[in-house]
């Protein structure tokens, strides 16, 4: 077997190094990188052309690195794609910055990766009004997982008769959609209540506050938002306090209503004794996902109480807001008090029957002496 085995050697060198000599080293970058605004509140159409002679590469796999990111942002944002058009979201109060790459691999490179140079592209929408114009603490809560409230303060630069309209998209929508629920002060729009967006959650809400007055530009404010990470339950409830047969303050309640779910909730657990409702001293006990808790009670306190909130746990959101605290206290006796309780009785008998016997004793000394007969002479 081994005499004609041996020739085989080179003829397999020289096929390999016929394949690695015919195997791309390069591959050309994608052309036409395009950045188009379909009117989306800052979602972006992105989109390029392949690679000159892309169609030689037949035994090889071609796709596209796409980055992207606000400018200030210091993290790029990557999607991995076939596709030659892409939709991702902006704050378009900056400047939108893009880079695409091509990516070649299969037999035709010897199945490694070859990457081409970048290209690159930027987006920008000219800016309107003076920068004070904006309206000013633009905030959101995504109560109860139910609907999103969006207030805001009007800007430095406010003019009389102004009118401030919010308007929101995500993926889903053919178009965007305005507020029809506004929140007022002295008449003018301070704020808005969006409902029914369970199709946007796990999304990216595109949001636009854009204000209006006479001979005016003013500044409009855009925002991205992720509902889950606004979200805030309401407090829990039922919650209720009981004392072990081991002296320990055993601690329950349940998960608050409306649509959050059970899964996504964490809950914390302070607890205060000896201190009345408004003087006590707060102390962590527990953070946790369980809807029950046994608290010790190493000092033996007259009075515990104990609180309970809750929030969108890390498993369903990067951060959320906390609830309202539910609160409840319960009045355990201490040994000395049981023992004042016996001796109570027993000092009120003693007392009442010294008190009947001084007054047997007054009655003896006043009742009188028994008279005698005289004798006759």
């Amino acid at each position: 077997m081994a005499p004609w085995r041996l020739p085989l050697l080179p003829v397999a060198l020289l096929w390999g190094w016929v394949l690695a000599s015919s195997s791309p080293s390069t591959v050309a970058p994608p052309g036409d990188l395009q950045i188009t605004d379909p009117g989306l509140l800052g979602s972006l159409d992105v989109q390029w052309k392949p690679p000159p002679h892309v169609q030689t590469f037949n035994e090889c796999s071609v796709k596209y690195k796409l980055e992207y990111r606000s400018s200030g942002d210091r993290d790029w944002k990557v999607i991995f794609t076939r596709k030659l058009k892409f939709r991702v979201g902006f704050d378009l109060s900056r400047t939108a910055e893009v880079r695409v790459q091509t990516l070649l691999e299969g037999k035709c490179t010897g199945d490694v990766e070859v990457q081409s140079d970048w290209i690159y592209a930027t987006f920008q929408v000219a800016p309107q009004g003076k920068l004070e114009s904006e309206v000013q603490n633009f905030h959101c809560i995504y109560h109860d997982w139910e609907y999103l409230k969006c207030t805001w303060q009007p800007g430095l630069l406010t003019p009389r008769g102004v009118h401030y309209e919010l308007y929101y998209w995500y993926e889903g929508l053919d178009h965007t959609v305005q507020c029809d629920r506004y929140i007022q002060e002295h008449g003018i729009n301070v704020g808005c209540v969006l409902q029914n967006l369970s199709r946007a959650e796990y999304r990216d809400l595109s949001v636009c506050v854009n204000g209006s007055a006479a001979a005016t530009l003013l500044r409009p404010l855009y925002s991205t938002l992720r509902l889950h990470n606004l979200a805030k339950p309401s407090a829990p409830e039922q919650l209720a306090l009981s004392l072990s047969a081991a002296g320990e303050l055993l601690v329950a309640w349940s998960p608050p209503g409306g649509r959050v779910p059970q899964h996504c909730l964490e809950y914390e657990v302070q607890v205060a004794e000896d201190a009345g409702e408004a003087a006590a001293a707060w102390a962590f006990v527990s953070t946790q996902m369980e809807t029950a808790l046994t608290i010790s009670r190493a000092n033996q306190s007259h009075v515990s109480c104990v609180r309970v909130r809750g929030r969108t746990n890390i498993f369903c959101a990067d951060q959320g807001f906390w609830s309202e605290w539910t609160q409840s206290c319960f009045s355990v006796s201490r040994k000395e008090d049981k023992q004042l309780f016996i001796l109570i009785p027993v000092i009120l008998s003693l007392s009442i029957s010294l008190i009947i016997f001084m007054l047997i004793g007054q009655c003896k000394k006043r009742s009188p002496a028994g008279k005698q007969i005289p004798v006759g002479h």
